[in-house]
């Protein structure tokens, strides 16, 4: 039983650990080591990506933040950071397949950069980007359209954690009208976030308005209560959501 473990018994029955295999691929995490607020160093990162295969996943698209004015990260710092985590990945014995995309910030640089067609991705041409957590930015729906008009398939970042738009309904369903991809992270199903974030993880669970699913893992803390999250019933029921998309990314 992990450290979360009594808090979890208390509050809701707990089952066996779902098996994370089904997912394949987890889209959203921060292993390049020493560029964001994710790990630190390269043995920080292998231990990450060793869990990470205990897990079952298959492959990783890690995705390091990019900010205008706090992480000013490259396609080419990014890209070599990745070169380097998987040679040392194949040095340890790693066998997980690691690619990289990022996690954008939505700033002013945002658009043009959609615009100019330099935006790192994922699958099927996938874009991850984030909004600030304290307000919706007045640019949201034309950074959307902008990405969109250069061909790429935006996908918000642990869309659950918005607490702006939690009594508003609307605003999740306005971003699926409009072709946005939503993106949740599992460990916000243990309260770790807030526990009004857990309860409108769950309500996108129940509806299936979710289709990626992301550790959003910076380091061993997230792992370790990823294992206790694995136990909680929306997490299977996560799982099942119809049409998820990580299998295939």
């Amino acid at each position: 039983m992990g450290i979360f473990s009594g808090l979890f018994s208390r509050k809701e029955k707990l089952l066996d650990p779902a098996q994370l295999a089904v997912l394949k691929t987890d889209v959203h995490s921060h292993f390049i080591p020493g560029i964001d607020d994710g790990s630190p160093d390269m043995d920080s990162s292998l231990e990450l990506l060793k869990s990470m295969q205990d897990f079952g996943y298959q492959k990783v698209v890690t995705t390091p933040h990019i900010m205008s004015d706090y992480y000013k990260n490259t396609p080419e710092i990014i890209l070599s950071g990745l070169d380097a985590l998987r040679e040392a990945a194949v040095k340890n014995g790693i066998t997980l397949q690691i690619e990289a995309a990022a996690e954008y910030y939505l700033d002013f640089e945002l658009e043009g950069k959609a615009k100019r067609k330099e935006l790192l991705t994922f699958g099927n041409n996938y874009v991850l980007f984030e909004m600030p957590f304290i307000t919706e930015p007045p640019m949201l729906k034309r950074t959307i359209f902008e990405m969109q008009m250069a061909g790429y398939r935006p996908v918000l970042a642990h869309v659950e954690r918005y607490t702006f738009w939690h009594r508003d309904w609307s605003r999740f369903e306005d971003m699926l009208d409009k072709g946005v991809i939503l993106q949740l992270n599992l460990n916000s199903l243990s309260g770790h976030y807030s526990i009004p974030t857990k309860k409108i993880a769950e309500k996108l669970i129940d509806a299936g308005m979710v289709k990626l699913l992301g550790t959003d893992c910076h380091n061993m803390n997230h792992i370790d209560l990823l294992k206790d999250t694995q136990r909680l019933p929306y997490l299977h029921k996560a799982l099942q959501i119809p049409g998820l998309l990580n299998p295939n990314i």
